[in-house]
């Protein structure tokens, strides 16, 4: 198999984890009724592929997590507010991941979940007309914070125990190849 059909297929899996944990994460009720807070597990999805793989491939799988999620969780209304939170969330994520060479996800993931919130709150801003909403960012700032930190854990443990043997590598400072336990 090519390399590039790897790559192609390797993505889709991640997308598609990506994908599912967003839909699911939709369906769960949360005790803040505040707009805008959400736990952001498919960001661990995306914090995996920029920590192991190419920047492309992660804002590949990000904005087809957003794309495809807004459609598929039936809120094409919120998909600005996604690609601005998103956009500005892996921008700085990818600064960050190349300044601390991907050791502190956990603190790339806290600045990212509240890059995100500011993304959205000016994706709202910017759609209603008011900065009103403004009111709202302490609180998200707060939740993303804890949400980030989470998810940052749980995509260290992830790339910490990243088995050696995956045999799509797409490091593209590494030939792929498959590693043998014996």
């Amino acid at each position: 198999m090519s390399k590039s059909i790897r790559r192609l297929v390797l993505l889709a899996l991640f997308t598609t984890m990506a994908l599912t944990i967003f839909v699911i994460e939709a369906q769960i009720p949360l005790p803040i009724s505040i707009p805008g807070i959400k736990l952001g597990l498919a960001n661990v999805i995306t914090l995996i592929v920029l920590a192991k793989f190419r920047t492309r491939d992660a804002l590949t799988v990000l904005l087809l997590r957003i794309l495809l999620g807004s459609f598929f969780a039936g809120q094409v209304t919120t998909l600005i507010y996604s690609l601005f939170g998103g956009l500005l969330c892996f921008g700085g994520m990818t600064i960050l991941c190349r300044i601390l060479k991907r050791k502190h996800l956990w603190f790339v993931s806290v600045i990212g979940a509240i890059l995100h919130n500011i993304g959205q709150t000016i994706a709202a801003i910017l759609v209603m007309g008011t900065t009103q909403v403004l009111v709202y960012l302490p609180f998200l700032t707060i939740a993303g914070c804890i949400t980030g930190l989470f998810t940052g854990f749980v995509a260290m443990e992830v790339v910490k125990h990243w088995p050696t043997a995956v045999a799509f590598s797409l490091d593209s400072k590494k030939e792929s190849h498959i590693i043998e336990k014996k």
